[in-house]
């Protein structure tokens, strides 16, 4: 199979081969969690976000393999905190559902407790969100609307919140999925064979009652699922996917689908360092009522991911498509690939002050005492979007005032900004300077003069996640910074993100405009 990505002009990586095939990852960027569903000929697709915003995005696809982000169903974190970043709390592992002609996506705020939302249109706007039930440690939950009108919700445990990391409880629900109607029960609760379980996702199948669940942990875990003649249990469990001889670590939790061919396939997470948790597909076959999941399915019906399969047979045909990550910044909106680290004020930019330009203004950090980026809540970042890629944008730091700067990041647990900061008024310049930092500290670790009216930043991002920054003052000839490569590293639950800022440190500090933002593959 071919898989040389730097042959497709749309971006960096595509799973399609063109020739009828895919290549896992379908998504090399960290959708982390992910549910999928089918309604009709179409496929959709959510994943956790965290405090990122907007959070919830709504993914589309025709065939499973080639996605498109059509929308966020959450545009704004209604909760007391969120005008500040924090860090790994919100949005964890949502479920999204169709049912009574309208979509539904549900998930567990681990400090609030279980939260609904609904559309009719999956790429328009979503009801505000609903509190199912108050309640802390209450995460990864999943409805369920049964044959009868019935209807159920299963959950699992934040350990950091509850004590409880290897139980699993199933609820009934009013059909209106407003509330919770029981107490519930434990359908398992096993810390040998299945600690750490969660994510759970139900289904009914040819008269079983299943609840897909990962267990073992994010980095070397496997996915369990359980089975039950009763939506309420007793279940069995059998795993039926893990790592084995393969190079895919802890494949597990998300989402089963099966088309109008009557195929089955299950998309799942892989934790893969910098870059987050890139998402798979796999093919599923059923025998004696358990699903196979991927290949080298042994006599205890456990299979491993494969690298690569033929597409899954939908009758669509569709043209090669992965999410965007460059932006021209000529629509009225920003892509849909951009987050901000907290809920987003009108005052943090513009784009239309300056038609076809970025505007970002240089707002205090204000973050006592240690003034580093890690805190700050207007970071424009968006996911890293392959293994290898070069993501640059076009800087005119003109009008930042005196100690403000404005620059291109790789954001994580420590940072890297390459950055424009203009000089006290006597000096009558700016300086170019590379910053390494994290919560605690940031240190200039690189800087030179520089008097050009426009810069352009670049960093490569090589597998890894090695980074090096590099920069050009006239459009055509780049400067590599002669500097060890930074490492890029996750933060909490997510991975390392790529994007835009401006900040001042103690007033406003005027304004930096940003010409564009692309990204493609390393030449």
């Amino acid at each position: 199979m071919n898989t040389n990505r730097n042959d497709f002009p749309w971006g960096p990586w595509t799973s399609d081969q063109g020739d009828g095939t895919f290549v896992n990852p379908v998504l090399y960027a960290d959708y982390s969690d992910p549910d999928v569903i089918r309604v009709g000929e179409d496929f959709y697709m959510t994943a956790s976000s965290f405090g990122h915003i907007p959070g919830l995005p709504i993914l589309h696809s025709k065939d499973l393999v080639n996605w498109r982000l059509i929308n966020h169903a959450l545009p704004r974190m209604p909760f007391a905190g969120y005008d500040s970043p924090q860090h790994g709390n919100g949005v964890w592992a949502p479920s999204l559902r169709y049912h009574d002609n309208k979509f539904w996506i549900f998930y567990g705020d681990p400090d609030i407790g279980i939260l609904m939302l609904t559309a009719e249109d999956p790429a328009g706007r979503w009801s505000e969100l609903h509190l199912v039930h108050k309640g802390k440690g209450l995460i990864d939950t999943c409805p369920f609307w049964d044959d009868d009108g019935k209807a159920y919700l299963v959950h699992a445990y934040a350990h950091s919140r509850s004590g409880i990391k290897h139980r699993l409880r199933i609820c009934g629900m009013s059909p209106d999925g407003k509330s919770l109607l029981d107490e519930g029960i434990s359908i398992i609760d096993d810390p040998i064979q299945h600690n750490t379980i969660e994510g759970p996702k139900m289904y009914k199948r040819n008269g079983y009652y299943y609840v897909f669940a990962p267990a073992g942990g994010v980095e070397e875990g496997w996915q369990t699922v359980l089975r039950s003649s009763k939506p309420c249990g007793p279940y069995e469990s059998r795993i039926v996917l893990k790592q084995g001889e393969t190079s895919v670590n802890g494949p597990h939790q998300g989402g089963w689908v099966e088309l109008e061919s009557g195929e089955s396939w299950f998309m799942h997470f892989q934790h893969k360092d910098a870059y987050g948790r890139i998402v798979h597909l796999q093919p599923v076959t059923w025998v004696e009522d358990w699903p196979h999941i991927g290949e080298n399915v042994g006599e205890d019906g456990s299979g491993e991911p494969v690298a690569g399969f033929r597409k899954p047979a939908t009758g669509a045909t569709v043209p090669l498509e992965a999410p965007s990550a460059s932006d021209t910044f000529i629509e009225e909106q920003l892509g849909l690939q951009w987050q901000w680290q907290a809920n987003p004020e009108a005052s943090w930019y513009s784009l239309n002050e300056r038609p076809g330009y970025l505007r970002l203004f240089a707002l205090p950090v204000n973050i006592k005492p240690t003034n580093t980026l890690f805190q700050t809540p207007q970071l424009l970042l968006q996911k890293f979007p392959a293994p290898a890629f070069a993501a640059s944008t076009r800087l005119e730091p003109a009008n930042l005032q005196s100690g403000s700067r404005a620059g291109l990041m790789v954001f994580g647990y420590s940072y890297a900004a390459l950055v424009c900061i203009r000089e006290e008024e006597e000096a009558g310049g700016w300086r170019l300077q590379l910053v390494e930092g994290n919560a605690e500290t940031e240190q200039v670790v690189w800087e030179q003069r520089a008097g050009s009216q426009s810069v352009i930043l670049q960093v490569d991002v090589e597998p890894g996640g090695q980074c090096s920054f590099r920069f050009s003052l006239d459009g055509e000839q780049f400067e590599s910074i002669d500097r060890p490569r930074f490492q890029a590293v996750v933060s909490k639950w997510v991975g390392a993100k790529v994007g835009l800022f401006a900040t001042s440190t103690e007033q406003p500090g005027g304004y930096a405009d940003f010409g564009w933002f692309k990204v493609a593959g390393l030449s």
